[in-house]
């Protein structure tokens, strides 16, 4: 008998958020993985996860992941640094027949991408206070100067659509007011909202300043986790996706499809 946390191929890969900045991973993994079939649930009704506890992220995470594979996912994405931080390592160890792939803010290309650059992490306060970060930072800490910058408020932005008006850009200026802009290398977007606005953050930051984020690594190891597991589609034809949110409101979901677009 199969077992029943082993799916077929031509299962969905689930992609789990605290809200619509998954979508920018989903859209690395559509481009990596055009004829797979994907099941975006995102959890906006209790967004955001980066303020809250620990445990609360834990409790959140698993519980959405337990429906997830349960309903027949054959991997599901965490495209939430948030979530990956609190959860992951706990889901393998649930789950250890099911790929479970998190994502990471991608420090190690902006810190390669020159000889010893000034790197700012933007990520979420949660993110930036768990020990899985400080671990990634010292892992470069001699390569790079490294500035980790928490942003509570900005995932409310791009949760309510706003992704260009000027509230928005003055709220970044304030964010970046304190640093000298032609001295920064890169930025890191450490979470997976912030690429949203990436446009905005450059007309900020300038033209000079490099801009990283996790989306296109993490899709490249969910693909090489699926083909070693034997879990890549057989179809040729193109997927398909589907939006799911705990806000349920047709609003919401147009804004998934927007920024699918985008």
């Amino acid at each position: 008998m199969r077992d029943r946390t082993i799916a077929e191929p031509d299962a969905n890969i689930a992609v789990f958020d605290s809200g619509v900045g998954g979508i920018s991973v989903l859209r690395a993994l559509l481009r990596e993985m055009p004829n797979e079939t994907y099941r975006y649930y995102g959890d906006s009704a209790n967004a955001p996860y980066g303020t809250k506890s620990l445990e609360e992220v834990r409790r959140l995470t698993v519980s959405h992941v337990d429906r997830l594979i349960a309903e027949g996912a054959k991997a599901v994405v965490v495209a939430c640094n948030t979530a990956t931080s609190a959860a992951v390592r706990f889901l393998r160890q649930k789950y250890p027949m099911v790929p479970i792939i998190g994502i990471e803010p991608a420090l190690k290309p902006a810190v390669l991408s020159k000889k010893h650059p000034n790197v700012i992490v933007m990520a979420t306060p949660m993110t930036i206070r768990e020990e899985k970060f400080h671990n990634l930072m010292e892992r470069y800490l001699g390569m790079a100067h490294i500035i980790p910058l928490p942003c509570p408020g900005l995932m409310e932005y791009i949760e309510h659509g706003d992704i260009q008006s000027k509230e928005l850009l003055r709220f970044l200026e304030r964010l970046f007011e304190p640093f000298e802009k032609e001295k920064l290398d890169g930025v890191v977007l450490g979470c997976t909202h912030y690429p949203f606005v990436s446009r905005q953050l450059q007309d900020v930051l300038g033209e000079g300043v490099q801009l990283f984020e996790g989306g296109p690594g993490t899709a490249r190891e969910t693909k090489r986790r699926l083909a070693e597991a034997g879990l890549l589609g057989k179809g040729t034809q193109r997927g398909s996706v589907q939006f799911e949110n705990s806000e349920q409101s047709d609003e919401k979901k147009r804004l998934c499809e927007k920024l699918l677009r985008i």
